[in-house]
């Protein structure tokens, strides 16, 4: 599992932003070739796109682009000149507005004839898609089930309250006039169960309020107490908050860490189905449970601070 707790977005189209990435502590990065840039600066984009990959100094973050939607004139290009020019220093390209199962098929296609010709490893290259439409959200189980490159879905939450005609003009933030539950809570469990099906990460979409660090922290807490892995993050100050948000606890983390080992030793070496930590009961169940959580904080680098319950 890469870990994307916070996937931070980089106009391609500006060096000094890319520079700047280099130094902030985001798990992911892209550089983005669609909406941050215009459509004449395109061309030079691509060329900044694999100088900056090419240059290094990413550490061990996940490096990905985002290429135009394949309904534009840009597309393939995209694809063609960042995966030639930089293939070996790129992890994904990201889909934006997937709205069919074909478009990602298209894209692991061409990826596929690129890696062939140019004797990079074929597969390797991972693919993000991005649910931004009803249509998109409507096929999402097809979309998520198409290629075995795919690694993450994306809520991209501004196309989509456009298409669905929410009324609300903040990006990620709930529409005005709803005030019983989140006017998100279908769309991102949908999303969710459908990247859980096929073993794929759930990444939520950006809060577009930058400097409310506080509002983007009450919007990350919802996808993530519902399961997301990640979400994007638009300026420096949302990186900290999300890296907290969609890390787990310490407590948690060493509380995952103990019950993994008490369920081991008690099937392995006890031959039983069932043991006791503490006062708690776990099985089978708790085992599938704690994994969850112990993989997000070995993901996310944490070490563990109790050996045994006695311990505690």
């Amino acid at each position: 599992m890469r870990s994307r707790r916070t996937t931070l977005a980089v106009p391609a189209s500006n060096p000094r932003f890319i520079e700047k990435a280099r130094e902030l502590p985001a798990d992911e990065f892209f550089l983005d070739l669609e909406d941050a840039v215009a459509p004449q600066a395109k061309e030079e984009a691509r060329a900044h796109v694999v100088a900056a990959l090419n240059a290094g100094g990413w550490g061990d973050r996940v490096r990905v682009v985002r290429i135009n939607d394949v309904t534009t004139p840009y597309a393939y290009r995209d694809v063609i000149e960042v995966v030639e020019g930089a293939g070996a220093n790129l992890d994904c390209l990201m889909l934006p507005k997937a709205s069919s199962p074909d478009h990602v098929v298209w894209l692991d296609l061409l990826l596929t004839q690129i890696e062939q010709a140019s004797g990079l490893p074929v597969g390797r290259i991972g693919i993000e898609a991005q649910i931004e439409d009803a249509r998109g959200l409507t096929r999402v189980e097809e979309i998520a089930g198409s290629s075995r490159r795919l690694e993450t879905l994306v809520f991209g939450p501004g196309d989509l309250m456009a298409s669905l005609n929410m009324k609300t003009l903040v990006v990620g933030e709930q529409p005005p006039g709803y005030t019983e539950g989140d006017a998100y809570h279908f769309i991102l469990m949908r999303i969710l169960l459908a990247a859980r099906a096929h073993d794929l990460q759930a990444i939520d979409g950006p809060y577009f309020g930058v400097r409310d660090v506080e509002a983007f922290t009450r919007a990350a807490r919802r996808s993530a107490a519902l399961g997301f892995d990640g979400k994007w993050v638009l300026h420096p100050a949302q990186i900290e908050a999300g890296n907290a948000v969609y890390s787990p606890s310490q407590e948690d983390y060493d509380h995952a860490e103990l019950i993994l080992d008490a369920y081991d030793h008690a099937t392995r070496v006890q031959g039983r189905g069932a043991a006791m930590l503490g006062d708690e009961m776990i099985d089978e169940a708790s085992r599938k449970m704690a994994l969850v959580i112990a993989a997000k904080g070995r993901a996310a680098g944490m070490e563990r601070t109790r050996s045994d319950e006695s311990s505690a």
